[in-house]
């Protein structure tokens, strides 16, 4: 693993440092992802068009696209230096699934006339994307779905419920698995929809976490019918389908970076914090070799990250690699929550709406916000079992 830019790296970074500085508005320096901080998202979406304009006029709104796609054709190592000072600048994130999933899978998988309709309004903003492949039986084991898809002429008439789904009662559209062939084994009977939320028969019902947000949402059928040019791809085979992505960066650098800026935040408030005449470090000496520990595992993040982009650049596809990123990012954020309530002691569980929350009530947010960081994206277990059979060699029995 070489740390160091090439020539042509190094120049592309302050580039990217350059066009930071000059074109992010001030509203949003040092704001990070402004979309999950709570409020209006739609209001949010509506903030972002300045930023995302100039992003677009350099390719960079997916900057992994091919050129003739609106894209910016970069390679890995160039998406990675730029989404690595993206990260550092907290510039915040354009694009959503739109640009991360169904549209790496229309470019390859797509008809022209769905490249066409969809691709530039991806890019644009002006449509926002919801992903619909979880169900209340099928979260884990996804090809076990059961939703159906029956073919209806020139229409598929779709039936079941969709979980989870981020974002969903923003959505314009949905991409989505279902079962179009209910005897085939249950890889292959599953087929690939593009499907207009405000379609007769789909209802959205927004779920609210512990955290007070509702981010996630269900999603029911009923009697839906889709348009057979939005199947994407061969019947049947939309679960090959749905694994496409063209964007293969998946090293995570944002997250490795965001959690070192929260640590060095814990710092900062244990320094400047004080009581009865004393920094909260002062009154806690033993504060210091947590944070300590805490910081020093943003580093280790960091390097399971790098290691991923490096296989990556190298033509290599992490597999196990990326799984051991995900594992350790993902309980490393649950203990810096912890680590924070810790340290503000009992008022660290008081929430923004009282006049007591310290740091008005980040730490109770993280710490609530967190929990589910080893559920979703595939399970702490589930990382751990990959890491084992594909990692170590170990029997799955």
């Amino acid at each position: 693993m070489d740390f160091n830019d090439t020539p042509e790296e190094a120049v592309f970074r302050q580039a990217v440092r350059s066009f930071i500085s000059e074109e992010l508005p001030e509203r949003f320096k040092g704001m990070g992802n402004p979309l999950i901080v709570g409020g209006d998202m739609r209001a949010r979406f509506e903030q972002m068009k300045e930023w995302r304009k100039k992003l677009a006029d350099r390719g960079w709104i997916a900057p992994a696209w091919p050129e003739e796609y609106g894209g910016a054709g970069l390679s890995t190592m160039q998406q990675f230096i730029m989404n690595e000072e993206m990260a550092e600048s907290r510039a915040p994130q354009v694009g959503g699934m739109g640009v991360s999933m169904i549209g790496p899978t229309l470019i390859i998988h797509g008809e022209d006339e769905q490249k066409e309709e969809h691709l530039a309004r991806i890019l644009s903003g002006e449509v926002v994307w919801c992903q619909g492949f979880s169900e209340p039986e099928s979260g884990s084991d996804l090809a076990s779905l059961q939703m159906k898809a029956v073919r209806d002429g020139d229409d598929f008439v779709i039936n079941g419920q969709k979980i989870w789904t981020s974002g969903a009662q923003y959505a314009h559209w949905m991409f989505l698995l279902a079962r179009t062939d209910p005897d085939a084994p249950k890889h292959k009977g599953i087929s690939y929809f593009m499907v207009d939320m405000k379609s007769p028969g789909v209802t959205v019902k927004p779920l609210v976490n512990m955290a007070g947000s509702a981010m996630f949402n269900e999603v029911f059928f009923d009697n839906v019918r889709v348009p057979a040019k939005n199947l994407v791809g061969e019947e049947n085979r939309g679960w090959y389908i749905g694994t496409t992505t063209l964007d293969f960066e998946r090293s995570s650098i944002g997250s490795a970076v965001g959690m070192r800026m929260q640590v060095e935040n814990l710092i900062k408030f244990a320094i400047e914090h004080r009581s009865d005449g004393q920094s909260t470090l002062e009154n806690n000496p033993n504060l210091r070799y947590e944070l300590s520990e805490r910081l020093m595992e943003t580093q280790v993040a960091k390097m399971l990250s790098y290691r991923v982009v490096s296989m990556q650049a190298k033509g290599l596809v992490p597999n196990y690699e990326a799984s051991m990123t995900k594992l350790f990012s993902s309980e490393l954020s649950q203990r810096i929550a912890r680590t924070g309530v810790r340290m503000a002691g009992l008022y660290g569980q008081l929430t923004v709406d009282s006049e007591w929350a310290p740091s008005r009530g980040r730490f109770a947010a993280s710490y609530v916000q967190t929990i589910g960081s080893t559920i979703a994206g595939g399970t702490s277990e589930i990382q751990r079992g990959i890491i084992a059979t594909r990692g170590l060699g170990l029997p799955k029995n």
